[in-house]
């Protein structure tokens, strides 16, 4: 819960002599005093010490704010939860271990056992696996649709359906989703649409301006950009009304068992978002994916320059992707900064200050899934500014096969269904000079050759 900016406990009155073993445990500490810092402090504590018995049983009751213990709460996280919360003009926010994580709280949040999920095809392949598998497993059904159907959305919607969710930027073909019309099927619904904008970032894209109800990040990525800390977060953005059909949501609306007085909106009203309560309070509480302090105090610092980074990655990413365009030995490039892109459009109107710095090609295949690996495999191995890793938004320009790495557990037709090819090529562009990275691509595509149909097919681009 929100940090109490109060101190924790009264000042002490001076100790008396101690020995030697109790004064290396507390002497030189006191609780009570906050010390002035210029910047965000790392609180690296488990717990928080109380002023009084009567104190701790009402901060447990949720009757007042307070810190208890960190894994629900720690006045770091909370800074970091704060910073994030204002970006996305949101009403609270909860950190947590990973994006993963975040998505994970922030949908069991809403749907429940016997209860249902529409979620677009074009997701990380990890969203899908926690998706399809792990939410099968405890009873939520999830209905994929592509997500530039607009039909398919409004036809997959149920009466026990609790959340529409999509990624703003896809993962890692770097679709533009459209966000207003995606909303417009979940006002329609009478659900919450939960937007994942990781990729995007509230630097280039403020979800809720476009209709999006909660929001999530792995801040692993842009937020931290450094790619030395995991992390998430879910963000209330404040603009879905639970109390509007309160059948539907029991898990707020309803007595909380850990709120003595009634239920979480009760206790926290609709503007002090019962949402974020509830996941703090439950599913951090209780599946522990907390983030540590450590780990806000670092993304806090790249928070700090988001602004300058991502003007940076989506230059240079653009400068690459129409290098890339033009190059024979690239069968397509999908990026929606290049006029070719069906989702060029979708970005000019949901990305007025830059498009995407993880994008995707496609390599020249050959149909044969292990000739398309080794010709994958080679060029990567030709690269020597372009480091093979598992992660985006990093200061480091990064490559990955996602076939056989990032969306390797999706079936042939689910990767067809995201545009994902045996020999696609994920790219997410780092703070290198563009020109070393567009020297680097030329060295590993120079060996590649295309076969004369595909060679055609490049020429009439």
């Amino acid at each position: 819960m929100p940090h109490d900016p109060r101190p924790a406990v009264s000042p002490r009155p001076a100790a008396a002599s101690r020995s030697f073993a109790t004064a290396q445990v507390q002497a030189g500490f006191d609780p009570g005093i906050a010390e002035n810092t210029a910047v965000p402090s790392i609180h690296q504590s488990n717990g928080f010490e109380f002023r009084s018995l009567s104190e701790a049983r009402d901060l447990f009751a949720l009757r007042r704010e307070g810190n208890i213990y960190s894994r629900a709460a720690n006045p770091t996280v909370l800074v970091f939860e704060k910073r994030v919360a204002e970006l996305e003009g949101g009403i609270g926010a909860a950190g947590v271990a990973s994006g993963q994580a975040a998505v994970a709280v922030a949908l069991l949040a809403l749907a429940r056992q016997g209860e249902h999920i529409v979620a677009a095809r074009q997701l990380y392949g990890g969203t899908v696996d926690l998706l399809q598998d792990t939410f099968a497993d405890w009873g939520i059904d999830v209905t994929f649709v592509d997500q530039d159907d607009t039909d398919a959305w409004a036809a997959a919607v149920r009466p026990t359906t609790r959340a529409l969710f999509a990624e703003s930027i896809s993962n890692p073909i770097a679709q533009v989703l459209d966000l207003g019309a995606v909303a417009a099927v979940a006002r329609a619904a009478g659900v919450p649409l939960v937007i994942d904008n990781t990729v995007a970032t509230p630097y280039l894209q403020r979800a809720k301006d476009f209709g999006a109800d909660i929001v999530v990040h792995s801040a692993t990525k842009f937020l931290g950009g450094h790619g030395t800390s995991l992390g998430g977060v879910v963000v209330d953005l404040g603009t879905f009304d639970f109390t509007a059909d309160p059948g539907r949501w029991p898990q707020l609306t309803e007595t909380y068992r850990r709120v003595p007085d009634g239920s979480l909106v009760e206790r926290f009203g609709v503007s002090g978002s019962p949402y974020i309560a509830l996941v703090k309070t439950k599913y951090v509480h209780d599946l522990g994916p907390s983030l540590s302090a450590f780990n806000a105090f670092q993304l806090l610092q790249g928070l700090e320059t988001l602004d300058l980074r991502v003007e940076r990655h989506t230059a240079s990413a653009l400068e690459v992707a129409r290098f890339l365009d033009a190059h024979p030995a690239v069968a397509r490039v999908h990026h929606p900064g290049l006029e070719s892109s069906p989702w060029h459009a979708n970005a000019q109107t949901y990305l007025p200050r830059g498009v995407s710095a993880v994008f995707a090609f496609d390599l020249p295949g050959t149909g044969d899934p292990d000739a398309d690996f080794e010709l994958v495999e080679s060029f990567i191995s030709r690269l020597q500014v372009i480091r093979l890793v598992a992660n985006i938004g990093d200061a480091r320009s990064l490559v990955a096969h996602p076939a056989s790495m990032t969306h390797s557990h999706m079936s042939p037709l689910q990767l067809a269904e995201a545009h994902i090819g045996s020999t696609t090529v994920r790219l997410s562009v780092g703070l290198e000079d563009p020109r070393d990275l567009v020297a680097d691509l030329e060295r590993a595509l120079e060996p590649i050759t295309i076969p004369l149909p595909q060679l055609a097919d490049s020429a009439a681009r």
